[in-house]
């Protein structure tokens, strides 16, 4: 419809430039767009997917010294322990791989976040890994 593409930018706060042969129409989208009201900042922010954040390997804790070789992560109920390697992969009793695929061999699935599953113990409490990708995403954000 006529203005449709500008009335929703001005809607969503957004820019647009608006084309029209006939004067008529022109005069019609003005009044349409100038009949809507812009959203509140707060309600047109856009929330950013976990898929948009930097990628960050596991191994990279190991690089950066924040998950020493040789450190026990557990599940959170502690029914699950892996052993961190120097290369970044981790190891249980009868398997060695990524924190993904190792979080799902223990619970006999076909996939696992091993962000999530897997936790490791600090100031005596045991936190989810993912904390300290946290860590490095918001240090690549300084940058």
């Amino acid at each position: 419809g006529t203005g449709t593409t500008g009335a929703v930018a001005k809607k969503l706060g957004r820019k647009f430039i608006g084309i029209e042969r006939e004067q008529r129409y022109i005069k019609v989208a003005r009044e349409r767009i100038r009949q809507v009201n812009a959203g509140a900042a707060e309600d047109l922010k856009v929330t950013a997917s976990k898929k948009a954040e930097p990628r960050v390997p596991f191994g990279v804790l190991v690089e950066r010294g924040l998950i020493e070789p040789g450190t026990v992560l557990t599940d959170p109920g502690k029914r699950h322990a892996a052993r961190v390697r120097a290369d970044g992969s981790i190891v249980c009793r009868d398997a060695t791989g990524s924190i993904h695929k190792i979080g799902a061999h223990v619970q006999g699935l076909d996939a696992c976040n091993g962000w999530t599953f897997w936790h490791f113990k600090t100031d005596g409490k045991l936190k989810p890994i993912d904390i300290l990708r946290q860590k490095v995403r918001a240090e690549m954000g300084e940058a």
